[in-house]
């Protein structure tokens, strides 16, 4: 497994995985190019974004940081930073969340955020327990979704 920051050309691989895990019922935002470009390749207020590779070199890993503004949609303060981890279906428990965060969250420090919330649907269980794993803590919930929070600095 490889980690490395994400390029233009890994739209269509990260798009591929995005799509595996909505088939999986592990996803429910968009995952077609155009939205994965806008989102986590080309977006102004990105602070990391890396993908994990398997050794043919296929997309099995994202992680994203990005800075909150005054109009956040997921409720994330200023001066604080949402995240989001997405493993391919058939890629889980093989380290590749922690592998990237060792990589996002020096990024994050870096930038000045004071947190990290990570907006995680209620009913994955997965996802929470990941975040909980590396130091998250629940903040809140509402909406079907538990935002786990960690603070930086």
């Amino acid at each position: 497994m490889r980690i490395r920051p994400t390029e233009a050309e890994d739209v269509e691989g990260i798009s591929a995985m995005l799509t595996a895990l909505t088939a999986a019922g592990k996803r429910t935002r968009p995952s077609d190019p155009d939205f994965v470009r806008a989102t986590y390749v080309a977006n102004p207020q990105l602070v990391a974004s890396h993908v994990a590779e398997d050794d043919d070199g296929r997309i099995i890993g994202l992680q994203v940081v990005m800075r909150a503004g005054p109009d956040d949609p997921f409720g994330v303060p200023e001066g604080g930073g949402s995240i989001g981890t997405h493993v391919a279906p058939d890629a889980g428990r093989r380290g590749i969340g922690r592998a990237l965060f060792a990589r996002t969250r020096p990024m994050a420090e870096a930038a000045a955020l004071k947190t990290l919330d990570a907006s995680i649907a209620d009913d994955n269980d997965d996802g929470l327990a990941y975040y909980e794993a590396i130091g998250f803590r629940t903040d809140r919930t509402g909406d079907g979704r538990i935002v786990k929070r960690m603070t930086l600095g």
